[in-house]
């Protein structure tokens, strides 16, 4: 999490990038020979939903990612011989309602109760402190509009980077593969693939830990190790954080194993990344496992989550308190800052358990999941609901999915789809249902 505001790309920028970059897939193919290719490819997703809990009542919206987040991306490929081979990747999301590179979620800036109420966040009321009436909400104000910078764009999306899924290259050898640049992360893989889902649809388990996020999805300068054998798949990563002062700063470690055979397979995930001042930040470790009987999968998963020391907040005492401010005002900004710390300190046990039947063109999902939080704030959250899917042809789905969030406590989640954030209810404890009808074209 930082607290940068967001940019995004003019509409006009990216479809000259999009045509540019077509006419040169067209041309670099047919000058390819046979032992290298260049794949342009892609997926457009877009639909209706209609969401209960929120603050004006039921919102229904058209949104892009209902089943899979919408994205075009270019592949390389180019055998170099002797079992060796160089790869790339670069894959750019866009938004098939509106195309755009980046979108809001429904509620737009608006954060959890826990996050945006200054008695919850555990601040004195401005009389104690002597200041004037509205100053301490004011102030959480301000920081709650930074941090919806945030919390306003896609999951895993700065809106700002023109290949923002995915940007690497790669070597593949007969020892493994050996890959630089923007990757999924070791953690992230394993939840994905013992998500019933795959983490399509407002029924993955993911949605219900969106904000603060439980894991590092892609992270950007990375290098990673990765192998498939014999039933046995791994990957290992090291993402410098390249930050002045020491690498450790933001740094990321993750690793994965699976191990599959026949019907069952069962799968670790970790990843582990340091915050901006070099300290242990968000940690998430995953295990899975799954049976498939043909026709028939069932899959589940414990996800462990700790964050003592989040990621991006160390700059808000600044915010409040520029350099060579009074020291009742320096006080007051370290108190805000220490409140916001804590409210972003995580603690919890993510789990899902998932069923899958495909019959011929008909493919359906039931799930559930829920979220133990172990903190005070105690912002216990389930959701359970059910996917389906009718495949047109080998390219083109449409698809359902209705959603039921039972929200306790402080509990608040408002859950969206594959490619965008739901946002929140209109106060804590409130529940929520959401039903999505889309459609969706691979290319």
């Amino acid at each position: 999490m930082t607290l940068q505001l967001q940019t995004t790309f003019k509409n006009h920028a990216l479809r000259s990038v999009c045509l540019a970059s077509a006419l040169c897939c067209a041309s670099l193919a047919q000058a390819q020979g046979a032992t290298s290719s260049l794949t342009l490819y892609g997926l457009v997703d877009v639909g209706v939903t209609s969401v209960s809990g929120l603050k004006n009542g039921n919102v229904t919206q058209v949104a892009s990612g209902i089943k899979e987040g919408s994205r075009w991306g270019l592949k390389g490929n180019e055998d170099l011989g002797g079992g060796y081979r160089a790869i790339f990747t670069l894959e750019n999301r866009f938004e098939a309602d509106t195309g755009a590179v980046s979108s809001r979620p429904i509620t737009g800036s608006q954060l959890s109760d826990r996050f945006s109420n200054a008695a919850l966040l555990g601040l004195p009321p401005d009389v104690l402190l002597g200041l004037p009436a509205g100053t301490v909400q004011g102030t959480v104000n301000r920081i709650d509009a930074a941090l919806a910078n945030e919390f306003g764009v896609n999951v895993g999306a700065t809106g700002g980077r023109l290949f923002d899924r995915q940007a690497y290259i790669g070597l593949i050898t007969p020892f493994g593969a050996f890959l630089a640049g923007r990757q999924y992360t070791p953690g992230y893989e394993t939840f994905a693939t013992y998500d019933i889902t795959n983490t399509q649809f407002g029924l993955s388990a993911g949605h219900i830990v969106a904000f603060p996020t439980v894991f590092e999805i892609r992270t950007p300068n990375s290098v990673a190790y990765r192998i498939v054998k014999n039933g046995i798949s791994g990957a290992l990563m090291y993402a410098p954080g390249e930050t002045a002062g020491g690498n450790s700063k933001g740094r990321l470690l993750g690793v994965n194993g699976n191990y599959k055979t026949g019907n069952f397979s069962v799968g670790l995930g970790y990843n582990t990344k340091n915050n901006e001042l070099g300290q242990k930040s968000l940690t998430s470790t995953v295990l899975g496992a799954s049976v498939d009987l043909g026709a028939d999968k069932v899959s589940v998963m414990v996800v462990d989550i700790n964050d003592d020391h989040p990621n991006g907040l160390s700059v808000i005492s600044g915010l409040i308190a520029p350099a060579g401010s009074p020291a009742p005002v320096v006080a007051f900004g370290s108190l805000v800052q220490s409140k916001f710390i804590n409210a972003f300190i995580q603690d919890g046990m993510l789990y899902h358990i998932g069923y899958k039947h495909t019959s011929g063109v008909h493919t359906t999902s039931v799930a559930y999941s829920t979220y133990n939080d172990k903190r005070p704030s105690d912002a216990d959250v389930a959701s359970y609901g059910v996917a389906y899917s009718y495949a047109l042809s080998k390219r083109t789905d449409i698809s359902a999915a209705v959603v039921h969030v039972d929200n306790k406590d402080r509990g608040q989640v408002a859950v969206g789809g594959n490619g965008y954030l739901g946002g929140v209810t209109k106060s804590a404890g409130t529940n929520s249902n959401s039903f999505a009808l889309g459609i969706s074209h691979r290319f």
